[in-house]
């Protein structure tokens, strides 16, 4: 329907009156829908990096205190016990996706709502009229420059969302919850309370004094300070908070925010310290962040002490990459590398290649969603900031995968004591290849690594 109006209409006249349209289809959804929102407890995460990872820690922790939960983010929907993969490529599909599927966990008892929220999404108010009640800001950096117009403006999006909070007003969050508790379980409501909206804001943010400035009422702060005795590793993370100690399979710092994110939330919502710990630790991967690839038999801690690590990440920004990188300190990396799709953020992909550059040792460059751009230009781009290694370009990026995972076992093989890893980024949960014409692969980099390690090791 977009595209036919962008057709027929004169491009000025089509884009002073895109907002009014996009308001209006958000306006049809909720009264199609009845507002659903207003009838569950919903808590949005919004932020650049670790916003998916974040949502599936809130959720992890709603269901150790016993609640039923929807959640819909960039990895998966699921409403109670059914999920399925998020097909769409798109973190917060539209308007109307977004109301049904609230209408849908109303429907089926659910009492809270977990939600990623996104910056193209509050362009085209796609986050308005759901009635959120508890909102993690998570971090940010630049990223959709070319979509937004600037980074002032992508800014300026991430912070649209959080307005919606201000004019928010003080809620009995038992009546929410009240009716589509079933009796044996209403107990478990006893002790939520009144509040305001609240505002959750990771304040080691460079960004974090904006969101302090809106006019929240209930605005609330994490920090990495607030976790003591901390200890992370490509293995997992530690840290106390408070006087509970929490054992994460999650590794890296980055991750330390996103549980600390998740805690200040759930203490928000008066989940006990016992049900955030072992919602904590109940989550041990999320699907393309951070994922490493097992086999039903693991035959790599045969080849050699310790073997080597096959991962599949998202990083699609410069810190998300280096924060992947980091995390596997002392290790002898083999970087796959894509980068953005074809026809936007231009200017990160010398800058994503030299991180590669400063924390690899080999490189191999590989397509990604080249979209109507030549795919070998996006990686002629990318070898500008290759300045001490020689990156091999693969084009096909299964076999790039191949590849990497052939010279891991044969270094692995001729030096036992040395640690590899093969870090696969840039897709993560992705599910297509994006082409010229609108053509779509359909792909899943966990899918191909777990394939081509297979016949590597030919089992």
């Amino acid at each position: 329907m977009l595209g036919i109006l962008k057709k027929i209409i004169p491009r000025q006249i089509f884009e002073f009156f895109q907002p009014t349209y996009h308001y209006l289809l958000a306006l049809v959804g909720a009264l199609l829908y009845s507002f659903p929102s207003r009838k569950l407890i919903v808590v949005g995460v919004t932020g650049t990096k670790g916003k998916s990872t974040t949502t599936e820690l809130i959720n992890s922790i709603l269901e150790s205190a016993g609640y039923k939960t929807a959640l819909q983010n960039t990895v998966r929907f699921k409403i109670g016990e059914k999920e399925s993969r998020n097909m769409y490529k798109m973190s917060m599909p539209g308007r109307f996706f977004m109301q049904n599927f609230l209408s849908d966990a109303v429907k089926a008892g659910c009492s809270h709502a977990v939600l990623e929220l996104t910056s193209e999404g509050a362009k085209q108010f796609r986050h308005k009229f759901i009635d959120v009640d508890a909102l993690i800001f998570t971090n940010l950096a630049p990223e959709h420059i070319e979509s937004h117009g600037s980074y002032e403006k992508y800014v300026e999006a991430k912070l649209s969302i959080a307005r919606e909070l201000e004019a928010g007003k003080q809620k009995k969050f038992i009546e929410k919850v009240w009716p589509s508790s079933s009796s044996e379980n209403r107990g478990l409501f006893k002790e939520t309370f009144s509040a305001y909206p609240a505002l959750i804001i990771n304040k080691d943010d460079k960004e974090a004094e904006r969101f302090l400035n809106l006019k929240v009422k209930n605005k609330i702060t994490y920090s990495l300070s607030d976790a003591f005795n901390m200890h992370t590793s490509d293995s997992g993370s530690s840290f106390q908070i408070d006087k509970t100690v929490i054992h994460s399979s999650l590794p890296g710092e980055f991750n330390v925010y996103n549980m600390l994110g998740a805690i200040a939330c759930a203490k928000f919502l008066g989940i006990s310290e016992e049900a955030i710990k072992k919602g904590l630790e109940n989550v041990h991967t999320v699907r393309g962040r951070m994922e490493k690839i097992e086999l039903a038999v693991n035959p790599l801690r045969q080849l050699a002490d310790g073997g080597f690590d096959v991962v599949v990440d998202y990083a699609h920004t410069p810190d998300s990459l280096k924060a992947v990188y980091e995390t596997y300190k002392e290790t002898y990396i083999i970087a796959v590398l894509g980068n953005t799709g074809g026809g936007r953020d231009k200017w990160k992909r010398p800058m994503m290649a030299k991180i590669a550059d400063d924390y690899c040792s080999e490189i191999i460059l590989t397509n990604e969603d080249p979209y109507d751009e030549d795919p070998k230009q996006i990686l002629e781009d990318m070898k500008k900031g290759v300045l001490k290694n020689k990156p091999e370009i693969i084009m096909d990026r299964r076999k790039a995968i191949r590849t990497a995972i052939k010279s891991a076992l044969a270094k692995t093989k001729l030096n036992k004591e040395i640690k590899v890893a093969v870090l696969i980024t840039g897709k993560g949960t992705d599910p297509y290849i994006c082409g010229p014409n609108g053509t779509k692969e359909p792909w899943d980099d966990a899918t191909v690594a777990r394939e081509e390690l297979q016949k590597v090791l030919k089992l």
